[in-house]
């Protein structure tokens, strides 16, 4: 009898998600792959829904009260689960506070589902909310789960009002996401790139296909090009400038200990083979950093800049001792031109850095700049230039003989247009501080003893 009654259970529970899978279908097209990629599994003691990138879990008796209040609810808690698949919060680090960070991830589905304009979906929200939301437009102008995570982090939330956040976003079960060993997993690795592809496509489907749901869905479809958009690693993008040299250095490498100790043995004293005493690196050896200096360029970023790019930029495999950077800062003239020559002056121009300069944008003074620096052999093989601005400006009509990088500081995730000599990154300012990871005292200790070890790390998406 109880079998029975459990049976009927779940095909009530899977004729109720049934329903709601058409429903949001049927307003929304382009959610047909996604909704349609996770099984139905009945799993009693489940918070509604939840999901591990799969199956969709569900306990029958909750779903079906949740269904009687209201089947819009059904459809919302649906919606939210495969948001989060196709955002792929599962697959993330939960950074060090995972509480907040799965908080983060409910309020930025909410903050979506609220923001489209499909009556499958629609339920009033409370006054709470809409202040929230209110407070998140003010700050991001996409308000994505990292940016609110760190938001939420900088609050330093007293218990009450982290509950009542809780209350109000908290919808799915997020116990059945995979823990810190399971995302080394490579078919967990393989589910990722699954629902990347499924996003990937989604995203083609609104902006090509529907002019009409992309209205209204606006929301997700500025969410969805944020979070597909392409990521750069900027130690490896720093590698594009670097040149090949030989350095005084024991090559180990190359080095045959077999034929070294062979001879030792043979001749005593006399090794048949022994170490190269210089080795080719491809390293930095000459490079410009110029920094936009415009009203629009924040100073606290452009240091975090400077500092990140310093600490890739001393690793010992990244750039000669002998170097020779010239960081130009500019508006729409130029205002200042720093060489710097060793670890130590870098370190000193971080450490009184100030902003000069607070002008428009012009991109060609620092061009002519260093073309006329090249004339008067101040660079002996300069390979490129990287340009650090968040604003528009006016680029040189000629290529110059050197690689050239803009460095885009935005919000705004649409290409910025460059020249097609030009390489592009679009750098989130949540990217720079973020990188910030590193305890001050761990960078401080690193940059007073550059002299004896570089083994400092950063990355900048």
């Amino acid at each position: 009898m109880a079998e029975d009654r459990e049976r009927q259970l779940q095909k009530i529970g899977e004729t109720i998600l049934t329903e709601a899978r058409s429903e949001l279908c049927l307003y929304m097209r382009f959610l047909n792959l996604p909704l349609s990629s996770l099984r139905y599994e009945n799993r009693p003691g489940t918070k509604l829904l939840g999901t591990d990138g799969t199956g969709l879990f569900y306990d029958p008796e909750v779903l079906i009260g949740c269904f009687k209040a209201n089947p819009v609810l059904v459809n919302r808690i649906y919606l939210h689960v495969v948001l989060h698949c196709i955002f792929r919060h599962l697959f993330k680090p939960h950074r060090e506070n995972k509480p907040i960070f799965d908080l983060a991830c409910d309020i930025a589905m909410e903050y979506i589902i609220d923001g489209m304009r499909y009556r499958c979906v629609r339920y009033p929200a409370s006054r709470y909310r809409l202040v929230f939301y209110e407070s998140l437009k003010n700050k991001f102008k996409v308000p994505t789960a990292e940016k609110i995570y760190g938001l939420l982090l900088d609050l330093d939330m007293a218990p009450l009002e982290q509950e009542q956040l809780e209350s109000e976003f908290r919808m799915d079960d997020h116990s059945l996401w995979p823990d810190g060993e399971q995302k080394q997993n490579p078919s967990m690795e393989s589910l990722e790139q699954k629902w990347k592809d499924i996003s990937e496509k989604m995203q083609t489907e609104i902006e090509t296909f529907s002019n009409e749901e992309a209205s209204n869905s606006d929301t997700l479809t500025e969410e969805i090009r944020v979070e597909n958009r392409k990521k750069y690693d900027y130690r490896s993008f720093l590698k594009k400038f670097a040149v090949i040299r030989e350095e005084p250095v024991t090559d180990m490498d190359s080095f045959d200990m077999v034929l070294y100790t062979y001879g030792l043995q043979l001749y005593g004293n006399l090794p048949l083979i022994e170490p190269l005493e210089t080795r080719e690196s491809k390293k930095i050896e000459e490079i410009v950093i110029a920094i936009d200096t415009s009203l629009s360029c924040s100073g606290e970023l452009v240091r975090e800049f400077l500092k990140q790019t310093y600490t890739i930029l001393k690793e010992t495999e990244s750039y000669f001792r002998k170097i020779n950077i010239h960081v130009i800062q500019c508006d729409e003239k130029v205002c200042s031109d720093q060489k710097i020559t060793s670890q130590e002056e870098l370190k000193k121009y971080m450490e009184h850095f100030e902003l000069i300069g607070s002008g428009g944008t012009d991109f060609r003074p620092v061009f002519e700049h260093v073309n006329q620096l090249i004339k008067q052999k101040t660079f002996r093989n300069l390979k490129g230039l990287v340009y650090f601005t968040d604003g528009q400006g006016v680029f040189p009509k000629v290529k110059p003989p050197y690689d050239t990088a803009f460095a885009f500081l935005r919000e705004n995730y649409e290409d910025a247009l460059v020249p097609p000599w030009a390489m592009k990154l679009i750098i989130e300012p949540e990217d720079l501080r973020q990188a910030k990871a590193r305890p001050e005292k761990e960078l401080e200790e690193e940059l007073l003893n550059v002299n004896d070890k570089g083994s400092g790390k950063g990355t900048i998406a």
